[in-house]
């Protein structure tokens, strides 16, 4: 149970929430786990076997309290607004927002600089980690490579040359990923990226773990009343999740990409979890997804600290932090929209 920007996350499960005179009631197993004030909650938000009572259900409809239902692993399933909410505003704000080119520059800019400064990150910390010294130098100078990139991007003057800098980023990264594998090098060093499909055991992991939080940060943005398909850096197409996509992007190295790497060196998830088609595609075997998605589950309930919150939070709500800082940039209640950025 974590109180983020006004919102209750509830995450224990079997969980009731009740309505005590003007505050909500956090009960599990006929013990009070928490009393916070109505007055300073702008939304709850439900994980899985947690129930709300009606009185609660009601005072929130009434009072213009957003509640959010999704399962445990994170997925959307529905929400409360009540007779007078902000998603009408929000939502028009983020149309408004994409059809100022400048706004929308400047909005890409902080995903993919997000995005390049935590693959960095991720970069530094497995040189330091590195055994060999060959590894360690390559790795050193891949993120020295993106830091060069980074002033580039600050500065880019339209999405096209953002974008151009953003692949330029990604094949400088995923051409050095290789070096982070430390065992088995032979079974999971991958050749470049590849997708749709994947060509190697590592890019079947990467996508894998992508469509999990692709998942959760459609769910995240759902839950703030913003339209996943609006999105800034990748372009607008029928069905397609664009904010989802801008999202998860500063996200990947520490949810994802980092998670790949840990399960592979470790040696929790091995040559034997992968099944290969005649066309040449590589998927995770049922086995392998069991032990990954346990893996993923361990992930989310990790804490990190926030910087811009300044306090520790659960690695799985990051994306929820992130789509409610970006709701109330679009909004005008915040001046920047900031990246989450790992430590």
């Amino acid at each position: 149970m974590h109180e983020l920007l006004n919102t209750l996350y509830v995450t224990t499960q079997g969980a009731t929430l009740r309505l005590d005179h003007d505050t909500v009631r956090v009960v599990s197993e006929q013990e009070t786990l928490a009393r916070l004030p109505l007055v300073r909650l702008q939304a709850i938000v439900a994980f899985g076997r947690v129930a709300v009572t009606t009185p609660l259900i009601h005072r929130c409809a009434v009072d213009g309290r957003a509640v959010v239902w999704l399962t445990r692993h994170g997925r959307f399933r529905g929400r409360l607004t009540g007779g007078t909410i902000g998603n009408v505003t929000l939502r028009r704000a983020q149309h408004k927002a994409l059809d100022d080119p400048g706004r929308t520059l400047t909005v890409a800019r902080q995903f993919v600089a997000g995005k390049v400064q935590n693959t960095r990150t991720l970069l530094l910390r497995s040189a330091r980690d590195s055994r060999g010294q060959g590894p360690a130098d390559e790795l050193r100078e891949a993120a020295e490579d993106l830091g060069g990139l980074l002033s580039d991007i600050r500065e880019a003057e339209s999405l096209d040359v953002l974008r151009g800098l953003e692949g330029s980023a990604a094949r400088r990264y995923f051409g050095a990923f290789g070096q982070m594998v430390r065992v088995d090098r032979a079974e999971f060093t991958p050749a470049g990226r590849s997708r749709r499909p994947p060509r190697d055991r590592t890019n079947a992991l990467l996508s894998f773990c992508y469509a999990l939080l692709r998942a959760e940060c459609e769910a995240a943005l759902e839950g703030v009343g913003l339209d996943p398909q609006v999105g800034y850096l990748h372009s607008l197409r029928p069905g397609r999740p664009a904010l989802a996509l801008d999202l998860m992007e500063e996200l990947r190295p520490a949810l994802a990409d980092r998670l790949v790497l840990r399960v592979v060196n470790r040696r929790q998830i091995r040559a034997g979890h992968f099944d290969e088609s005649p066309g040449g595609a590589v998927t995770l075997s049922e086995d392998g997804r069991r032990v990954l998605l346990s893996e993923y589950q361990k992930t989310k309930e990790h804490q990190t600290r926030h910087r811009l919150l300044k306090q520790r939070v659960a690695a799985g709500l990051i994306p929820h932090v992130q789509a409610r800082l970006l709701a109330r940039h679009l909004r005008g209640d915040l001046r920047h929209y900031v990246p989450h950025l790992s430590g």
